[in-house]
């Protein structure tokens, strides 16, 4: 049955701005109309936009209610065991579901931490069943390592001091048999065939280079190639993966590159250290760069040269990384963050708010494998949101570009609706395929309970953590 939408404005992209009393008609998921001079609607005015991509996640509990706060990456993931998924199902329904509360039509899962609790692919199949649920598209990749588990090289210095018993809990927690390139190849097409479909895209997911092999980069980039299935990486996003790279892998970016890893197929999340020859082969090859603004300065990862990358001819997305600002995945802060900071200086701009939010959805849409533009055009698939206008616009003094103060002030809480595929998934601030409130109060139960299994871990934390920072300022000096 087709679906009216009146929209007192809408926005029709960067070159036709936005247009007011307008009727978006869709069917069957797919938009059919959009009809200008409809006549205003009686009511509450809404502003609908095409929904929002977060590029880059990875589907896991809030890292700040489990310490993990205040410091680089390279501790950070080892912090982040307390938050290993209890239940996957419900942990991944739940980040879902907040990227889908904030207007997310698609969301990309690069999954670096698995439960434990059950079979790769059975996990896989739960995290898919979980996003069903939400109704959002997800992209979903496993991610992969085998090597430098704990430190980017021999971490013997630092554990050798360790007493017996915890030098075991840190090995128990973070030292696993690698897998194979052909296994993770093999593993990845049997996910893709109990889980890919036109909701969920299965892609490659090596964790970053420091974390793999060249034989899996290798694997990598030969299966991408031949399948046409894309890649999703980390690249350079900290100083000391920079200082790594320099020193034991100073051609990086150009060997990706002659390996044919570099392709449109690839998105490449962060690459906050890349230097301008690394951003000019990135650039020619077609892949994008996903961008996570607070993410990187909640890690003091630092600044990423988007701008520069932008100029240089990159496609740029925004993800939330599981670190927005607030912690409470609110893509459209995220989008209106990296604007302000790199949108431009004094009177140059490096692309007006419409160009870089048309941009964005574009490029998100490519990294996650969700069909069309984005665009509300018709024939493009019927995903988009509605904000709160009168909440927007509060004060009505005159008349105001939305889309200006959309990225002025906005944030999660004026969503009103988010459609996606033509289905509302949520509506006034509730998930219709979830309930969201009963999971996270089910998933705090099992958290608190599951906590004390790492006592031990928690016990070991301080003089680990010290030992942590010494061997890699020690190793990479920053200066």
């Amino acid at each position: 049955m087709a679906t009216e939408v009146l929209a007192t404005s809408l926005f029709r992209g960067p070159d036709r701005g936005v247009n007011d009393n307008v009727m978006l008609r869709h069917d069957e998921g797919v938009i059919t109309d959009v009809l200008e001079g409809a006549g205003a609607a009686s009511g509450p005015r809404s502003f609908v936009i095409p929904a929002f991509v977060n590029a880059h996640d990875h589907a896991r509990a809030t890292a700040s209610s489990f310490g993990a706060m205040g410091m680089p990456l390279e501790s950070w993931i080892l912090r982040t065991a307390l938050g290993t998924p209890v239940d996957p199902y419900l942990t991944a329904a739940s980040a879902l579901a907040r990227s889908a509360k904030a207007g997310c039509a698609s969301m990309m899962v690069h999954y670096t931490r698995p439960s434990g609790t059950m079979p790769l692919l059975d996990e896989a199949k739960a995290i898919a069943r979980a996003a069903s649920d939400v109704g959002i598209r997800m992209a979903f990749a496993l991610a992969v390592r085998d090597q430098n588990p704990i430190v980017y090289g021999d971490a013997e210095p630092m554990l050798a001091g360790l007493p017996g018993d915890d030098r075991k809990t840190v090995e128990d927690l973070f030292v696993r048999a690698p897998m194979s390139p052909k296994a993770y190849i093999e593993l990845t097409d049997a996910i893709a065939s109990a889980i890919a479909g036109p909701m969920v895209d299965v892609q490659l997911g090596p964790a970053g280079v420091q974390w793999c092999s060249k034989p899996l980069l290798e694997a990598v980039a030969e299966n991408s190639e031949k399948t046409g299935r894309r890649i999703h990486m980390h690249l350079l996003e900290t100083v000391y993966q920079r200082a790594w790279a320099d020193r034991h892998f100073p051609d990086m970016v150009r060997w990706l590159r002659d390996i044919g890893f570099l392709s449109e197929r690839l998105t490449l999340a962060h690459c906050i250290h890349a230097r301008p020859d690394e951003l000019e082969m990135i650039a020619a090859s077609g892949a994008r760069i996903v961008t996570n603004f607070s993410s990187n300065m909640h890690l003091r990862s630092g600044l990423a040269p988007i701008a520069a990358a932008h100029q240089c001819g990159c496609a740029i997305a925004v993800g939330v990384d599981g670190l927005a600002l607030d912690e409470d995945d609110d893509i459209l802060r995220e989008m209106r963050l990296v604007q302000m900071v790199h949108g431009g200086l004094g009177f140059k701009q490096t692309w007006t708010p419409a160009e870089m939010f048309a941009l964005a959805i574009r490029n998100g849409r490519r990294a996650t494998g969700a069909p069309g533009s984005g665009e509300l055009v018709a024939g493009n698939p019927a995903d988009y949101v509605a904000i709160d206008l009168d909440r927007l616009d509060r004060d009505r003094i005159m008349p105001v570009d939305p889309m200006a103060l959309l990225f002025a002030r906005g944030n999660a809480s004026l969503v009103k609706e988010v459609v996606v595929a033509g289905k509302t998934i949520v509506r006034d601030g509730v998930c219709a395929g979830v309930d969201l409130p009963a999971i996270e109060q089910e998933l705090r139960a099992m958290y608190r309970a599951n906590v004390g299994k790492l006592e031990g871990f928690q016990r070991i934390w301080p003089p680990l953590s010290e030992r942590l920072s010494g061997w890699f300022e020690q190793q990479f000096s920053c200066e």
